[in-house]
């Protein structure tokens, strides 16, 4: 039986060291890749094509809140992703599973809880916290736009998020290598599937979803 392989991506080294205690006290071998940023994320992602699961934090640094899962989601489809986060209110949860999460883990459970919650996920089914009854969208608003965010491409969804850290698209451009033209081409879509007409309405857009993110 190969080594399981699972990403841990999480600015905070001791949390790091919880998941991967919680995963080492499951059997057969494991193969972990640990990113303390999202940049880091995406480049185990894209080293590890053969990746079981990704434990990824909601707030860590280069990554504004949902805009990370979405980016994730849409170029890495076959890579099972669980939210770990201290936000875990049941919006929070409701809405990291309809933008594709496969699981959601709240950072105050238990070693043991984390383990079934991986487990879980490992065996196909989506992991909730203790208590998750559900949740619909009761705003309408919110409920379209996290449709139109799911429209977005992958590049579109990192472009997204980079505007969201407040950066130009002189720095975007240089962060993912392309040229400006190219990022201007994407805020311009960002805005149309958005129906917006600035970056700051698209910033603000990408807010409304995102609840205040603690560490």
């Amino acid at each position: 039986m190969s080594a399981l392989s699972i990403i841990i991506a999480d600015d905070h080294p001791l949390f790091r060291g919880a998941l991967r205690q919680a995963i080492a006290g499951m059997e057969g071998e494991h193969d972990i890749t640990e990113a303390g940023d999202f940049a880091a994320a995406h480049h185990a992602a894209e080293n590890n094509p053969s990746a079981d699961l990704m434990l990824l934090d909601l707030a860590m640094p280069g990554v504004s809140g949902f805009s990370g899962l979405m980016a994730l989601r849409a170029e890495f489809p076959n890579l099972p992703v669980v939210i770990v986060s201290a936000s875990d209110d049941s919006a929070t949860v409701h809405r990291a599973l309809q933008l594709g999460a496969s699981g959601f883990i709240s950072k105050s459970s238990g070693i043991e809880d984390i383990r079934l919650a991986i487990k879980a996920v490992l065996d196909g089914d989506i992991a909730t916290p203790p208590g998750y009854q559900g949740a619909v969208e009761s705003d309408p608003e919110s409920a379209d736009l996290i449709n139109r965010l799911r429209t977005l491409t992958p590049q579109q969804s990192r472009v997204l998020g980079m505007l969201a850290e407040g950066l130009l698209n002189k720095q975007i451009a240089y962060e993912l290598g392309v040229s400006e033209a190219t990022i201007k081409a994407h805020v311009s879509a960002i805005l149309l599937k958005l129906n917006v007409d600035s970056r700051t309405q698209a910033v603000i857009q990408l807010g409304k979803i995102n609840t205040t993110m603690v560490a």
